[in-house]
């Protein structure tokens, strides 16, 4: 019997829901965003979240211990703040909040993922399809609170990676982009302010536009066209560079193929194709976070999947590009890149 095995790494695994339902919780609570405004002691924090004294400190050193809160002290008379990168990202004042992805996380894909065996076996959505109810999409896209929800989750799961394209990218080079399927507008509001002389679009459906409308406002990015319409069934708005941000891992490969043909056929000879997904490696060794984001889609649509460089390269060269790179953007998150 070996002695120097550790499972260590094995019940942190296995567990990890325990950690992550923790970092959901204090991000329903607001508990980041309420210490934007300066550390607390855990009965102070107690009193204006609402909780019971019982969990309150496993809860607050829990988090602690996850290095999600910083504490000053010890015991019942401690002062917790955030730490520098909660401030940053889970304090709903920050511009750089990212806990969108963690609320619908916790209100939809938590319990959906309780179904992954099921949808291992039978390689169905697990979802509100599992019991016939409608799609993804069309749950999402009926209700305002939902479609809000599931645009901010995007945009903050997103933003670092906008930034990072638009530092990296050389926009200069080109006059015209269009994001498709955009959602709220975050990706061509970041370009539009980083490259003002480049006129942008971002093109979704009639239903998001006037979510995008209020959102490039926002943003002070008035240049910023929403244009409507649906990238299946319409022809998408020509530009030099076209982007799409987590949309092509919803589809399967026929559909996939299908939209980098559209994509080729509104760009002009030169013009770029931009996928920002979680690429997966090649040898797929590395990517774990793609690999589950992938099974991610299978819980929750009947045919999407996250891909590797080389397929991406596959399809674009089917769809009439001549040449693709991954360029890496921030975490897992790379642009898969198509010239025409």
């Amino acid at each position: 019997m070996q002695r120097d095995l550790d499972p260590g790494h094995i019940l942190q695994v296995g567990l990890g829901f325990f950690a992550a339902k923790a970092l959901q919780s204090a991000v329903e609570l607001e508990l980041h965003t309420v210490l934007g405004a300066g550390g607390m002691t855990g009965p102070q924090l107690g009193d204006r979240l609402g909780l019971h004294p019982r969990g309150l400190f496993d809860f607050l050193d829990a988090l602690v211990a996850l290095r999600l809160l910083a504490r000053d002290g010890d015991g019942p008379h401690a002062v917790y703040r955030n730490t520098p990168e909660t401030a940053a990202f889970l304090d709903k004042a920050s511009p750089r909040y990212l806990g969108g992805i963690f609320e619908m996380a916790s209100a939809r894909l938590y319990p959906f993922w309780g179904h992954l065996t099921r949808a291992l076996r039978t390689g169905l959505p697990q979802n509100e399809l599992r019991e016939g109810g409608p799609g993804l999409f069309e749950v999402i896209y009926a209700d305002e609170a939902k479609l809000e929800q599931f645009l901010r989750g995007m945009q903050g799961i997103q933003l670092g990676n906008f930034q990072a394209l638009a530092d990296r990218f050389d926009f200069g080079r080109y006059r015209t982009f269009c994001d498709v399927g955009g959602g709220n507008g975050t990706l061509a509001a970041v370009v539009a302010r980083r490259h003002p002389g480049v006129a942008c679009k971002t093109f979704d459906l009639p239903v998001v536009a006037p979510v995008a409308r209020r959102h490039v406002a926002a943003w002070d990015a008035d240049r910023v066209e929403v244009l409507e319409g649906d990238f299946f069934r319409d022809p998408l708005p020509a530009a030099d560079v076209i982007a799409m941000g987590n949309i092509l891992h919803d589809w399967d490969e026929q559909q996939k193929l299908a939209l980098l043909r559209k994509a080729r056929a509104a760009l002009p000879p030169g013009g770029v194709f931009i996928a920002i997904e979680n690429v997966i490696d090649d040898a797929r060794r590395e990517n774990a976070f793609g690999l589950l984001m992938s099974l991610n889609m299978l819980i929750e649509l009947p045919g999407g999947f996250d891909y590797t460089g080389a397929q991406f390269h596959g399809w674009a060269r089917a769809a009439g590009f001549q040449r693709t790179e991954v360029m890496p953007l921030t975490g897992p998150t790379s642009a898969a890149i198509a010239y025409a």
